[in-house]
């Protein structure tokens, strides 16, 4: 991408307000691009943008590998359109610099959405780390909702650390999980349901019924046992099947609900207050740790006490007061 004046910046921010697919990709690319003289061209379209985001449904979904994240999310996101939403379906995937996730994967996956015109699929760039893939996806966020998508969809294709990066940016987080909850709630870390707002059995059709109702039950149990994540909230656990297109109206009213609650008690624009200082300080522990890791003197050092500590020649609390020390902090 050339290089933008405050004319071209201006320009691109009318394009997206207008809508224009072009002009959407051209934005989200520049706030991708890890060019030095990029940051500052994208942090001024966003600033141009802010004022025309911050109205949609921001919906996360994780869910393990195999649960039909991408069948519901194409059933679901056409079932919005149909009904005169416009959605977004952006992936926040930490391992994609190892798989190289690629927009025509996405696309695949979800080959309803992809040939529709109120819909717009957007896959994470492959950054390298957690925080530069979340970084990119919540200005991606505002750019979508500025270009008038109502309904963004955040998908975790990575596990573990991701989900929660995730719950942090959207407003409403569901985890899907498959019938059969016996295993399945053994292998559940309690911090995924800490965080969830909604489960949804998924794939809860023929033969499987039975056991999504079982699941279902299985984890109210569990809900039972935890601090809700929102005071204002109950966090319920339904049966769908993104295959069959059955539960997801109800699926849909459940988040709608969601932010009627929040937003009675006050609590729905203090949420999104409260992640935008939390991205502030996630972006600056990112920054820092990429300023530590290209100082030059703190490089050389690395190796040596990382081999010191592994030995046990040396304490990691110690190894960290070489490394502050040389920052003079």
């Amino acid at each position: 991408m050339s290089t933008l004046n405050g004319t071209d910046i201006e320009a691109l921010a009318a394009a997206v307000r207008g809508g224009d697919r072009t002009a959407l990709g051209r934005a989200i690319t520049l706030v991708e691009s890890r060019k030095p003289e990029h940051e500052e061209q994208a942090q001024n379209l966003l600033l141009a943008l802010m004022a025309d985001a911050g109205k949609a449904h921001r919906v996360g979904i994780t869910g393990v590998p195999g649960v039909g994240k991408s069948t519901t999310i194409d059933a679901l996101g056409q079932m919005l359109t149909g009904a005169g939403h416009k959605v977004a379906v952006l992936a926040v995937d930490p391992t994609s610099q190892r798989t190289g996730g690629s927009i025509l994967g996405d696309k695949t996956r979800m080959a309803g959405l992809a040939t529709d015109p109120n819909a717009f699929i957007r896959p994470s760039p492959t950054a390298g780390t957690l925080g530069g893939v979340t970084r990119r996806t919540r200005e991606s966020m505002i750019i979508c909702e500025a270009a008038g998508y109502d309904v963004i969809i955040v998908e975790t294709v990575g596990i573990g650390q991701s989900e929660t990066a995730v719950a942090d940016m959207v407003d409403f987080f569901l985890v899907l999980m498959l019938p059969g909850a016996g295993d399945e709630l053994q292998g559940l870390k309690k911090g995924v349901l800490e965080i969830a707002d909604m489960i949804a059995i998924n794939k809860a059709d023929g033969d499987n019924i039975k056991r999504a109702n079982q699941a279902a039950a299985e984890y109210t149990a569990a809900f039972h046992i935890l601090v809700p994540i929102s005071i204002h909230w109950s966090p319920p656990v339904i049966t769908i099947s993104g295959l069959k297109n059955t539960g997801l109206d109800v699926l849909w009213d459940h988040v709608r609900e969601h932010r009627a609650a929040l937003t009675e008690a006050g609590a729905f624009e203090a949420k999104r207050r409260d992640q935008l200082v939390r991205w502030m300080w996630s972006m600056l522990e990112d920054r820092l740790m990429a300023g530590l890791k290209q100082n030059a003197r703190i490089s050389a050092l690395l190796p040596e006490l990382e081999a010191e500590v592994s030995a046990g020649t040396l304490t990691p609390v110690l190894a960290v007061h070489k490394i502050v020390g040389i920052l003079g902090i």
